[in-house]
């Protein structure tokens, strides 16, 4: 009997992916559905991306491989262009162009740790970290955090308690997606010291770096004193110019065993995409003011999100201060299965919501059940009908006849 292989057969599906067949089904019968279930922005990318990319295109008559760690021109640009005007000092040496952040983490994650092996991470955390563990067969040990608390870090004794001889790293992603955490600075000294005290890498995932929301900036953990051997910086241009089908992203060490074992890793997939590296060289343009004013907008969608939330009976989120992503607990005793009810069954004027079950983002067993992520990438006026349509489903799931 022909089977697929058990590890394909076991492999978690996406959290945030696995109910679109429903969404689909939903918009193919004529429903409009609101997207809060996915960080895919409506604000336009950059024209110098689209403009270097179009001027790269003219005239081409082949598209050949570029070298597995990248474009020269893209490395030195962004160590020059972007990297040292952030405070973050690197040569080309320590950066590697990836396949999108995804790739840059996986083999990060793959780099610090063999079969077996443990990694320490802050849940909720990115599900796709749970998807790259079991595939490599490391298991993910969590920190606990509370949502009433604002995902409040607690204190260095938390990651103490899970430290084991099988331990090789800590992996967070700042700010935070699913919750829009932001790691102060001092939180991020505290697990720096823990890694370097018990010779951890800190895998960083810092994707979202542009959106923050404190008068403080963005405190990379590259600049973490004394880790500077530890720490694997995971980067991408998917949300900072809003390319994310571009999928280029990439890799940022100064353990120079760490690159050479990445470029290992990159020279199996031969290159990254061309094209998008053409679009991230010209992004590299942007002026400051497009950063100034996405933030402002992004401001201005988490407010409208999260006062709206809480507004609703029963349910609460806290304020996010970084990315575009919040967590809410809601009045339902399975947040799947409503998500996928408002796709199923939910209708009102022709339409519907979509919004991610935030179980899948934590590792501690029934954590989340009651959550889920919205993402607050929809214009005002449009986010203001989604929150809308999301108070009256939570009124119609609760008065629905019992099944």
């Amino acid at each position: 009997m022909l089977k697929i292989s058990e590890k394909s057969a076991a492999m978690p599906a996406s959290a945030i992916r696995k109910l679109v067949p429903f969404a689909d089904a939903a918009k193919a019968s004529g429903v409009k559905v609101y997207h809060l279930n996915v960080g895919a922005p409506d604000i336009k990318s950059p024209d110098c991306a689209v403009d270097a990319l179009i001027e790269k295109c003219k005239g081409m008559h082949h598209l050949s491989y570029t070298n597995s760690a990248g474009l020269i021109e893209l490395r030195r640009d962004m160590v020059e262009k972007y990297y040292k005007k952030i405070g973050i000092n690197i040569d080309v040496s320590e950066i590697l162009i990836d396949v999108a952040g995804s790739e840059a983490f996986s083999v990060a994650m793959q780099i610090a740790a063999d079969r077996g092996d443990e990694i320490i991470v802050v849940e909720p955390f990115y599900t796709n970290y749970n998807t790259f563990a079991f595939l490599n067969g490391i298991t993910l040990k969590a920190v606990k955090t509370d949502i009433r608390e604002g995902f409040r870090v607690p204190g260095i004794e938390a990651f103490e308690q899970l430290l084991t001889p099988r331990t090789k790293a800590v992996l967070i992603s700042n700010p935070c997606n699913p919750s829009g955490k932001l790691f102060s600075k001092e939180e991020l000294l505290q697990i720096g010291e823990f890694c370097r005290r018990h010779d951890l890498f800190l895998i960083s995932d810092e994707v979202y770096r542009e959106f923050c929301y404190t008068d403080e900036p963005h405190f990379s953990a590259i600049n973490i004193p004394g880790c500077e051997q530890n720490v694997i910086i995971a980067d991408s241009v998917s949300k900072r110019y809003n390319l994310c089908g571009a999928r280029i992203g990439c890799m940022i060490s100064h353990n120079k065993e760490v690159m050479a074992a990445a470029m290992k890793f990159a020279q199996s997939r031969l290159c990254p995409p061309v094209f998008g590296q053409w679009a991230a060289l010209g992004a590299l343009d942007t002026p400051q003011s497009y950063f100034d004013e996405v933030r402002e907008e992004y401001i201005r969608r988490r407010d409208c999100a999260v006062e709206a939330l809480n507004q609703m009976p029963g349910v609460f989120t806290p304020v996010p201060m970084g990315a575009f992503y919040t967590v809410a607990e809601l009045p339902v005793d399975d947040a799947e299965d409503f998500a996928k009810w408002l796709l199923t069954d939910f209708r009102m004027d022709g339409q519907t919501i979509m919004v991610t079950p935030a179980a899948s983002f934590y590792k501690t067993p029934d954590a989340g059940k009651r959550q889920v992520r919205i993402a607050y990438v929809l214009e005002v006026p449009e986010l203001k009908k989604a929150m809308a349509l999301l108070s009256e489903a939570l009124r119609a799931y609760a008065s629905r006849p019992a099944r």
